[in-house]
């Protein structure tokens, strides 16, 4: 589906759908939905509003019958007007592609720039959540299946006669492709079998999409390194760890930031052997190794004045006659030992080598992003993400950021007393302790493993895959964190801030 913006006039762009919008509770419309109203007998006013008492709830859709050469209106509801975000135009914009690729009439729709008239939106961000949420509204991942999801649209317009906003319209169009490919990128990684996603192909992926150079350590490689705690939880799988680093420099960076995603290929659980029913999905544990890929593959191409590092340990965690053991005292790479206590907690031993890895890089911040804790699902569902660190100016502002962008980051604490379970009669701490309060220890033990760098965790264990669709209609691989940490590391480049 090719979109685009055109500087013309709705009615000037020969479709088969028009889509216009209205505010919940209007009933005198105006601007481009006014002139759609009035070239058609005043159609939305007389029989949508008055008759059929459309109420411009968001996500409410009216379609009306052929009008004209076989021609539909589609009239989105905006909801309250003082409520709508760029964000809540995206999952929209999703919803009406969805409803309309399988039409077989439908090939073009020419599309209103939802939010940029009396909304009061950027046109720029509103065109790139239309674009981001027409490619959502498209993805499936039937790679398997026999009979493939089809879209007969082809071209998916955004009209805009005013000279300053289409201008705008058509960076933020651009904008939103690069955003949108490379989430639904991430999302056919996590959505790919394991048993063709495994440290080796995945490192492949990165070398060949993520767009930066690209080194793959392998086992000797970060053996040499000290990365005892990463090696130990992959020793059990006939798939060989790799470390994989990604990096961006533009000429003149303003800061250097790594971001380091937690790449378990599967998660048996090692040793401590998971259930079945929680087995099932855990193709889902490199979500956040998806997620930096993802991040750097967008980073390259929107070229932020920030040095980026995008790094992964991607290993297997699997039960065999060599895997790593409870009550087994690993060294990690900062010379802190850890005593296993559960073997299931197996991805903050990995982002402890990972982190240390990440800080000898001698960067400004550090992001990592993990399907970390069963705990932090209990917590917090699938409705929010959990976010930790050692810095809460920079974490209020991920979380400023990550609204915007229609993904929610909740803090949990990191007190001291949380750290009191992982306590170890034998080592310098415990990989895991009780089950109460279990997201805050594992913040509490990857904080182990940071010196002095400002550092954010996100917790990503509930809303990486999804069993039922969300707000774009996504079910699986959610594709999460990426949208609001491309925007948290080129916001200085932006100058749309709504």
């Amino acid at each position: 589906m090719e979109i685009k913006a055109e500087k013309k006039s709705i009615l000037d762009i020969d479709a088969d759908v028009i889509v216009v919008n209205l505010f919940e509770g209007v009933k005198v419309v105006g601007g481009v939905t006014g002139i759609v109203d009035s070239a058609y007998n005043n159609v939305i006013t007389d029989y949508v509003i008055n008759k059929e008492k459309f109420s411009g709830k968001y996500m409410e859709l009216y379609e009306l019958p052929i009008i004209d050469k076989n021609k539909k209106i589609i009239i989105a509801g905006l909801g309250k007007q003082e409520e709508l975000t760029i964000a809540k135009i995206r999952d929209l914009t999703a919803k009406i592609v969805r409803t309309l690729m399988t039409k077989e009439h439908v090939q073009r729709v020419v599309t209103v720039l939802h939010g940029a008239g009396i909304g009061g939106l950027c046109p720029k961000g509103c065109a790139q959540m239309i674009t981001e949420g027409a490619l959502s509204g498209e993805y499936s991942f039937d790679k398997y299946k026999t009979t493939k999801k089809e879209n007969n649209i082809k071209e998916f317009i955004i009209a805009e006669v005013d000279d300053k906003k289409y201008e705008s319209a058509k960076a933020g169009v651009e904008i939103g492709k690069i955003v949108a490919e490379s989430v639904n990128m991430a999302r056919d990684l996590i959505n790919e079998s394991s048993q063709y996603l495994y440290p080796e192909t995945l490192s492949k992926f990165a070398v060949e999409n993520s767009n930066v150079e690209t080194k793959v350590f392998n086992k000797e490689e970060v053996k040499k390194m000290g990365m005892n705690a990463f090696l130990a939880v992959g020793q059990g799988s006939v798939h060989e760890p790799k470390l994989i680093h990604m990096h961006y420099k533009p000429e003149n960076p303003k800061k250097k930031i790594a971001i380091v995603g937690k790449g378990i290929t599967f998660d048996a659980g090692g040793l401590d052997l998971k259930p079945p029913s929680s087995m099932l999905t855990m193709r889902d544990d490199m979500s956040g190794a998806a997620a930096v890929i993802a991040v750097i593959r967008a980073i390259s191409f929107l070229k932020p004045d920030v040095e980026v590092h995008a790094i992964v340990a991607a290993c297997e965690n699997m039960p065999s006659g060599s895997a790593y053991k409870p009550g087994d005292v690993i060294i990690a790479k900062t010379g802190r030992s850890i005593e296993i206590d559960n073997t299931d907690a197996e991805g903050r031993v990995t982002l402890a080598d990972a982190l240390a890895y990440a800080e000898e890089l001698g960067v400004d911040e550090i992001i990592d992003i993990a399907t970390l804790t069963g705990a932090c699902m209990v917590a917090l569902g699938s409705v929010a993400s959990g976010i930790m660190g050692n810095n809460d100016e920079k974490i209020a502002e991920f979380i400023k950021i990550a609204n915007k962008m229609g993904e929610r980051f909740w803090q949990l604490p990191m007190y001291e007393e949380y750290g009191d379970s992982l306590k170890s009669d034998i080592a310098d701490t415990k990989n895991t302790g009780g089950r109460n309060g279990g997201a805050s220890a594992a913040g509490i033990f990857l904080s182990k493993f940071i010196s002095k760098t400002p550092w954010i965790h996100l917790d990503i264990a509930g809303t990486a895959f999804l069993d039922k669709p969300n707000s774009e209609g996504i079910k699986g691989a959610a594709g999460v964190s990426i949208r609001s940490l491309i925007k948290y590391i080129t916001i200085q480049n932006c100058d749309c801030h709504n």
